[in-house]
């Protein structure tokens, strides 16, 4: 039986009398990576993914057809070609979107079950959070595009950092004010880069005083502001013309989870700002998408000002929608302001950590979720926000009531 090979050359010698037949061999390209005899899988592993081994095979015989033929056949084999790379593509992307949509549910409803709960339940989870964050973290300074230029930390400090950052958000839920305890762990960090074998480098101790600020001791401020501000939020008011949600929330909220009381102003403000960072995502992409045009900064070349814009407008108009259902915070002000902090604490975030994964030279700073990429590639918009937002809670709305 003749091989797949053979019937695919025998059938691109054409009689046809309006084109001469040459009997010179067509040279095709060799496909490293591939056995196309006694090779019972049809795909292989390339850099771009698995692929066809068959239509990698066509794609070389017809580069190598055409290179026998005039302009016009050879310009028809490249458009073919290019077709066949395009339509792969598109369901390659379709593949990936259907992928992050299934995950991003799939994330989201336990998340919010979480934030719900509050208390221990919702430190802990922060707390495995931050651990592997931590170590991904780490791990972006160890990889070969930023260790190029620096000289990482050793191995048994950054695990002693990872588990240092999992356990601020538990001491913060339960000490309330970490702030002693944090510098202790720096310094104490510090002096063992300091005392190690070999030379010790500046860039060793600024990977890692970074990385305890900003895997640790950010995210801390969810703790804060999440089991901090316990004063109620849905007691007081009169039922506003926008239908507020405020009475119906607290009278149809089971006892057992906490009754009317559950609902205060920590709850309400993680629920909001989750809400805007969503907001934000969601709605830059969607205008990048429509209206993108100007690149916003080199360091994400796929942001544009207009998806950015679009995303400020989206993260604000949820922020006053949620903030007149919720009755909190009353001021419009208030309310516009509370939104534009989301907005810029996500936008940084994202933009911060795209910053490191460029230095490090990778896509994704892991590959826990599926269409998604790590733990920090789903929480850098979070990172900033929860300070941004305790801090505007603690100082600001003071001036204004709440």
């Amino acid at each position: 039986m003749a091989s797949f090979a053979e019937l695919v050359l025998s059938t691109s010698r054409c009689t046809c009398p309006c084109r001469s037949f040459t009997r010179k061999p067509l040279n095709i390209p060799p496909l490293s990576g591939q056995r196309l005899v006694g090779d019972t899988k049809p795909l292989f592993r390339s850099g771009l993914g698995r692929i066809s081994v068959k239509r990698r095979f066509l794609t070389a015989v017809a580069r190598a057809e055409s290179d026998q033929l005039g302009d016009d056949d050879n310009s028809k084999g490249i458009d073919r070609i290019h077709d066949l790379q395009n339509v792969e593509d598109k369901q390659k992307k379709a593949s990936q979107l259907k992928k992050r949509v299934i995950f991003g549910i799939g994330i989201g409803l336990p998340v919010g079950c979480v934030v719900l709960a509050g208390g221990w339940v919702f430190t802990v989870a922060l707390a495995a959070s931050v651990f592997i964050g931590s170590r991904e973290y780490f791990e972006l300074v160890r990889s070969r595009g930023i260790a190029k230029g620096m000289t990482p930390p050793p191995r048994y400090v950054s695990r002693v950092c990872s588990v240092i950052c999992a356990l601020m958000p538990i001491l913060t839920l339960y000490f309330g004010n970490i702030d002693i305890l944090v510098t202790s762990a720096a310094f104490l960090v510090a002096i063992a880069l300091l005392v190690q074998r070999g030379s010790p480098r500046f860039s060793q101790l600024s990977s890692t005083m970074f990385g305890l600020f900003y895997c640790g001791y950010l995210p801390c401020f969810w703790v804060k502001l999440r089991c901090g501000l316990a004063a109620p939020a849905l007691n007081t008011g009169k039922l506003s013309p926008f239908l507020s949600l405020k009475f119906s929330i607290g009278r149809t909220w089971p006892i057992l989870l906490g009754g009317q009381a559950h609902w205060t102003v920590g709850l309400v403000a993680t629920l909001i700002s989750f809400s805007g960072v969503i907001a934000t995502d969601t709605f830059a992409f969607l205008g990048g998408k429509a209206f993108g045009r100007t690149p916003l900064t080199s360091i994400s070349p796929k942001k544009t000002w207009e998806g950015t814009f679009v995303g400020l407008v989206g993260c604000i108009a949820i922020t006053i929608l949620l903030s007149k259902s919720l009755s909190w915070p009353q001021s419009l002000f208030s309310s516009i302001a509370f939104g534009f902090l989301n907005f810029f604490g996500s936008v940084f975030g994202d933009l911060t950590e795209s910053m490191i994964k460029r230095d490090a030279g990778v896509k994704d700073s892991g590959s826990l979720i599926p269409g998604h990429g790590g733990i920090l590639d789903r929480v850098d918009s979070y990172i900033f926000t929860g300070a941004l937002a305790y801090s505007f809670i603690k100082t600001s709305l003071r001036l204004y009531g709440v």
